[in-house]
């Protein structure tokens, strides 16, 4: 595969995908993963930070889509429901990406460095969903109990999202998590 082929951030997303599923994570190194997208590794390194990073592409995605829903919640919604509402837009992204985020659910479970990369990105994104509750008017402590409340519904959902068989759309596991919450007493 030449490497002036078009789409060589997919071709190494797929590769690195591929690579740790086979290898495993710690023996596959970023020379490896631009050698099978047919890229060098300075390419690699344009495009990745480091080979984690692969892994955690379209997070920032992930958080603009969530806090711009956050802040098109009807007015009248509550700090929660707004909340919901973003990560349900945000978990809407993975809708069309399910088998990969089965695969990258594995290999990330497989890796204790990489279960922590995946809560500081969940961290981030409850600080980015508290940030949009504040903008909203939403004070404190409501905003972050809101907005660490969502995340941890879409958490939860999402890991059995990719642990189903027949796995519906992500925002109903979203729903169901979120019902369930609310019934907790």
């Amino acid at each position: 595969m030449s490497r002036w082929e078009p789409d060589a951030r997919g071709r190494m997303i797929r590769a690195a995908m591929e690579l740790f599923a086979e290898r495993g994570f710690e023996q596959t190194t970023a020379g490896d993963i631009a050698e099978s997208a047919g890229v060098t590794e300075r390419t690699f390194f344009r495009h990745f930070a480091d080979k984690r990073e692969v892994l955690f592409d379209g997070s920032e995605d992930m958080r603009r889509v969530t806090r711009e829903a956050i802040l098109a919640a009807p007015s009248e919604a509550s700090p929660l429901d707004a909340a919901l509402a973003g990560v349900t837009a945000g978990g809407g992204l993975l809708k069309d990406r399910r088998a990969h985020a089965v695969r990258r659910s594995a290999i990330i479970e497989a890796n204790p460095a990489l279960q922590e990369r995946e809560l500081l990105k969940l961290a981030g994104m409850a600080v980015t969903a508290a940030e949009a509750l504040r903008e909203r008017g939403t004070p404190e402590p409501d905003a972050t109990l809101a907005a660490q409340s969502a995340v941890t519904v879409f958490q939860v959902a999402f890991a059995r999202w990719v642990a189903e068989d027949d796995a519906a759309d992500p925002a109903a596991r979203i729903a169901e998590t979120a019902a369930a919450l609310r019934a907790l007493r």
